[in-house]
């Protein structure tokens, strides 16, 4: 079983961008609000030298990494907690994880759409943080 990390954030601020780098998956990361509606899963083993210095002491025959797993989870938008967008849905995937990477859009680019119009990473930082709150996560 591995351990499990959701990337969270608004729509469009790079999250399946930063799962696409995490693990070599090609998933779509368009310019457009809720590219991505089903959540993009991804696992990635974690090198780990000491794992390999007590495989050749052991003389193991199998050595098994750990591994994390990567969740690309749909943007949330202001009212998820109380079903705006697709919040419950969206909601729903990230009480499955085990942590959270919180991804916060903090440039300005004319070509990148932003769910709220404009580039406010602490106003955008506090909406997803008060979604997670309200809706007990």
């Amino acid at each position: 079983m591995s351990f499990s990390i959701g990337i969270v954030g608004l729509p469009n601020v790079g999250k399946s961008t930063l799962f696409k780098a995490l693990t070599k998956k090609q998933v779509p990361a368009e310019n457009f609000p809720f590219c991505t509606i089903d959540p993009n899963i991804g696992i990635v083993e974690v090198p780990d030298e000491r794992l390999l210095k007590l495989t050749q002491i052991s003389k193991s025959e199998k050595t098994i990494p750990t591994a994390i797993e990567f969740v690309d989870i749909a943007g949330l938008v202001k009212g998820a907690h109380k079903g705006e967008g697709l919040g419950n849905k969206f909601l729903s995937h990230i009480r499955e994880v085990d942590a959270i990477a919180h991804v916060v859009r903090d440039f300005e680019n004319s070509n990148i759409q932003h769910v709220e119009n404009s580039v406010d990473a602490k106003r955008d930082k506090e909406i997803i943080l008060l979604e997670l709150i309200m809706a007990d996560l």
